[in-house]
């Protein structure tokens, strides 16, 4: 054979290999074993499959395209090299294709495990609670799914995937070992936050404000640079705490309780503020929009957990400047208006009246005379009263532990009810009227 025709003959044949494995790409409804109340939202699954489907038919419409151009006139007038360049593009946008599959893979395999599938769509449930926003903002579906690692993450929606393709729902990370704990409400919360604050704009107009302000009497302007640099962090903290209230903090302090060299380190690099001001600030934040004496007991506890006393100097005037403009920042962030908020602040849409502290104790005291009134409540407010409780000791860690496994196993199994009530339709009780079948489960109580 020619060197031209073999070059062309051999890409054909790869070519083709793509157009194969591109057809084994199933749907996940096809392929992923799952008891129904761990299944994704319609939403969500509606949402992957739509955007799968739409990335399988374009990469096959390339690879026949560049099939009809290889054995066409221009192909065979074309050199081994440039045939070769153009089939090295198709390759990278199907390898693309294939880390989108995995991207969704990842998250919907646990699904399949007893229990944690569950719990995961429980907490895509708490999701959908936390990112709601009426009026302000259309969210898109979340799911969640674990990893190993200390760190949570986002993949947030609309946002580019490998490829250039644009993210068609949020994804959620939390690791293992903070599952079932004011952790997991924390950073789970936190992490839907930078999707809130994506959807609203909140760090650029946040930077923009920051910039424009002048440093308060007696604070350098680098010092003051440094609540722009980890702006992004600090509005997702923000709307962890507006949500669950003081869960947040408490929460924020398990997660960030390392040894103390990592807990005073500054890295400039590091979007989080430095561990030991980011809680301190977490309670500064919290005290403003739900004030009350128990963010100043948390404030003292990380204090005594982490004194400074045995700091160089340098690092010790660091966090002293810091805390010294703690009071103005917070008093900016607060009541900053974004334009997305047309002239509201981010306290008066974020916080709400029953997320204050002594709301939160009354919850608990009617909810054990009356446990269903727990299964009712928003998720977020029943994160918000039980890691309360917990950090109050008006519970144990078992009792926690308990009431979230139930209340998780609960919201997984009410949304499955819930989306296949829709599916169903409404039924007719024979006499004309027309009447929504609602299903009842005999372990819904909580004891």
């Amino acid at each position: 054979m020619a060197s031209g025709l073999s070059a062309s003959w051999m890409l054909a044949q790869e070519a083709r290999a793509l157009l194969n494995r591109l057809s084994r790409i199933k749907s996940f409804a096809l392929q992923e074993t799952m008891v129904p109340a761990a299944a994704l939202g319609v939403e969500a699954q509606a949402a992957i499959e739509r955007h799968l489907s739409r990335g399988v038919r374009r990469m096959r419409n390339r690879v026949l395209e560049y099939l009809d151009w290889l054995e066409g006139p221009e192909g065979a007038r074309a050199t081994p090299s440039e045939c070769q360049r153009r089939f090295t593009f198709v390759r990278l946008r199907f390898n693309a294709v294939l880390s989108h599959v995995d991207i969704f893979s990842e998250a919907l395999s646990q699904r399949s495990e007893a229990e944690t599938g569950v719990w995961l769509s429980g907490l895509d449930v708490v999701c959908r609670d936390a990112l709601a926003l009426p009026g302000y903002i259309d969210p898109p579906p979340v799911i969640c799914y674990l990893a190993r690692g200390p760190g949570a993450a986002i993949r947030r929606a609309r946002t580019r995937l490998p490829g250039g393709e644009e993210n068609p729902i949020a994804i959620v990370r939390l690791p293992r070992e903070r599952m079932i704990s004011s952790s997991l409400a924390s950073s789970l919360v936190h992490e839907v936050g930078h999707q809130g604050a994506a959807l609203l704009g909140l760090v650029p107009s946040l930077r923009k404000e920051l910039r424009e302000t002048p440093p308060p009497a007696g604070t350098s302007a680098e010092t003051w640079r440094l609540w722009s640099r980890w702006i992004s962090e600090i509005v997702a903290d923000l709307w962890s705490i507006a949500k669950v209230g003081i869960t947040s903090t408490a929460g924020l302090m398990g997660v960030v309780s390392l040894p103390p060299p990592f807990v005073f380190r500054i890295n400039p690099d590091d979007p989080h503020p430095t561990p030991y001001l980011r809680v301190k600030l977490s309670a500064a934040i919290g005290n403003a929009l739900y004030p009350h004496s128990g963010w100043h007991d948390l404030d003292e506890l990380w204090t005594s957990l982490y004194p400074t006393d045995r700091l160089d100097g340098s690092r010790r005037e660091i966090f002293a400047a810091v805390e010294q403009c703690m009071p103005e920042f917070v008093g900016l962030l607060v009541h900053h208006c974004p334009p997305a908020l047309r002239g509201k602040s981010l306290k008066d849409v974020l916080a709400t009246e029953e997320r204050c502290p002594d709301r939160l104790a009354t919850f608990l005291r009617t909810w054990r005379g009356t446990p269903s009134r727990l299964l009712r409540a928003p998720p977020t407010l029943a994160f918000a009263v039980i890691g309360q409780a917990r950090v109050r000791g008006a519970i144990t860690p078992e009792r926690e532990g308990d009431l979230l496994a139930k209340l998780l196993r609960h919201w997984a199994w009410r949304s499955t009810v819930d989306a296949g009530e829709v599916c169903a339709g409404i039924k007719s009780n024979g006499a004309g009227a027309v009447v929504r079948e609602t299903a009842r489960f005999p372990e819904q109580a909580i004891r």
